[in-house]
């Protein structure tokens, strides 16, 4: 029996981080794993981070995209979660041990020897591919279902950038009816974040630089209300008014503002992954007994119950999708931030294996 699969898709061969057609190969599906036909990827701000090396940890040639959603093709002997013709998802992970304390929790997204859905390396030394392809192999333990009727050109991006913000919301009790949440960056991460807040119940209130997205927050999103966060009179005027802030800002930024803006005891959570360290200002911090902290993404269990919910309340992020040889552009615009908000790519229909 095969140890591989052919596939075929579209990686970077170098930190030029340039995307050009490539032919791979995956195992072939094991007792326990699932195989299935990939129709859609998002394009999450760290797949340009990383095609570039930016975080120092790049393993060529690389096959991105961990916002993955498709239709099973094969299921191994063992699998029981799982049939042919089923969507399904795959997020951020596709492997951990299983049996640290964090694996026992269902927090796989912290065991330290977790395994990357690209870019992470397998026990036997290869290195894992992502979404930017034809099929996708994964252990039915990390395959999320996918619910029935819920656009999977639209949700791709939920596997990522809906945990990313859902699980922190969640953990650091973000989601209480009649708190006053902050979100800053009204990016990728942003503007699902708000979405999750206004289905909690929370009040929400949107910082950004960019004048030209308050309408949108506030008439479209429901956000009640919005910050030019780089306008010191704007943020004076709200200063100690917030119980607690996702900061989704991918770039440097100052984090006195944000700071400045929380009641005493209030939250600061950190989901932004800019590419060099931020200054932690302790006095801000200190005076009011205020909390900083952090998230990434999400275990599989609570992946899945975001999804559900996401489902349940029509949460869906706002996307442009594109064809597979549009992604180099894409990857241009969202350099510059010239995206709202999130790209998708439809491969399974405009990936050619040429």
């Amino acid at each position: 029996m095969a140890k591989t699969v052919n596939a075929f898709g579209w990686g970077a061969k170098d930190r030029k981080g340039f995307l050009t057609p490539l032919e791979f190969t995956r195992r072939a599906t094991g007792d326990r794993d699932v195989q299935f036909k990939v129709l859609y990827c998002g394009v999450c701000h760290s797949d340009l981070h990383m095609i570039k090396d930016h975080w120092g940890f790049a393993h060529y040639p690389m096959i991105p995209g961990h916002e993955i959603v498709g239709v099973v093709t094969e299921v191994g002997s063992k699998v029981q979660k799982f049939k042919n013709g089923d969507n399904v998802g795959v997020g951020v992970i596709v492997d951990a041990c299983r049996k640290c304390d964090q694996c026992v929790d269902n927090l796989e997204n912290y065991c330290p020897e977790r395994i990357d859905t690209y870019n992470g390396v397998e026990p036997d030394g290869s290195i894992t591919y992502g979404g930017y392809s034809d099929i996708m192999v994964a252990d039915e333990e990390f395959v999320i279902r996918w619910p029935d009727n819920f656009p999977m050109d639209k949700g791709a991006p939920l596997v990522c950038a809906g945990i990313t913000t859902y699980s922190p919301l969640r953990y650091y009790g973000l989601d209480k009816p009649g708190l006053h949440v902050g979100v800053a960056g009204l990016g990728g991460l942003g503007h699902v974040a708000v979405k999750f807040l206004k289905a909690f119940g929370t009040k929400v209130t949107v910082l950004d630089i960019s004048p030209d997205k308050k309408s949108y927050a506030i008439d479209t999103l429901g956000a009640d209300g919005f910050i030019l966060s780089n306008k010191p009179a704007e943020m004076g005027a709200a200063a100690g008014t917030l119980d607690g802030i996702l900061d989704c800002v991918s770039v440097v930024h100052s984090l006195q503002g944000l700071l400045d803006l929380l009641k005493p005891h209030g939250k600061l959570v950190v989901v932004g992954l800019p590419e060099k360290p931020l200054e932690l200002p302790i006095f801000s911090l200190t005076m009011g007994r205020k909390m900083m902290g952090g998230s990434m993404i999400g275990g599989l269990k609570e992946t899945q119950e975001m999804i559900d919910f996401a489902a349940k309340h029509n949460i869906l992020p706002e996307v442009e999708v594109i064809s597979m040889d549009y992604v180099n552009t894409a990857m241009e615009r969202l350099a510059r931030g010239d995206v709202k908000f999130r790209f998708v790519i439809d491969v399974g229909k405009t990936l050619k294996d040429e």
